[in-house]
C-alpha cells in the first residue's frame, strides 16, 4: 500500500543513542504534569475522584485550574488517587524534604467540603 508504514518501519533506522534520548524526554514529560494531566494519566475522571472527595465534580474540575492552593487541598486531592504528598526544596547542595506540613488534621466531616477545597 502506498504511503503507508508500519510505526516499526518508521523507527526501524533511528539510533540507539536517539531512542535513549527519547526515552529521557518521555521520562521527564512523565515527571511535570498538571493536576488535570496527572488524573487522566490514573485513568480517574473528575466525577470519580469528586466521589472519593465528597466534593461535586465541579469542584475538582476548579481545583484544577486555580494557580494557587491550600498545601492540605493538594494533598486531599493526591491521596484521593492513591499518592502521597511530598514537598521537597531543591538547593545546589542538596535536597530537603519539608516536614511541617506533614501534621495537618483532616478537615472535620461538620464543615463544608466545596467550601474548604477551595477556601
Amino acid at each position: 500500500m502506498s504511503g503507508r508504514n508500519s510505526f516499526k518501519g518508521l523507527t526501524s533506522d533511528v539510533s540507539a543513542e536517539r531512542l535513549e534520548r527519547i526515552e529521557a524526554h518521555k521520562s521527564e514529560l512523565r515527571e511535570q504534569m498538571s493536576l488535570a494531566e496527572l488524573r487522566h494519566a490514573r485513568r480517574l475522571t473528575q466525577e470519580t475522584l469528586g466521589q472519593t472527595l465528597n466534593v461535586g465534580q465541579s469542584a475538582v474540575a476548579k481545583m484544577e485550574n486555580r494557580a494557587d492552593i491550600y498545601v492540605s487541598n493538594l494533598r486531599r486531592y493526591i491521596e484521593a488517587m492513591g499518592g502521597v504528598l511530598e514537598i521537597v526544596a531543591h538547593f545546589p547542595d542538596g535536597d530537603v524534604q519539608i516536614t511541617n506540613f506533614a501534621d495537618i488534621e483532616p478537615v472535620s466531616s461538620d464543615e463544608s467540603q466545596d467550601h474548604r477545597l477551595f477556601a
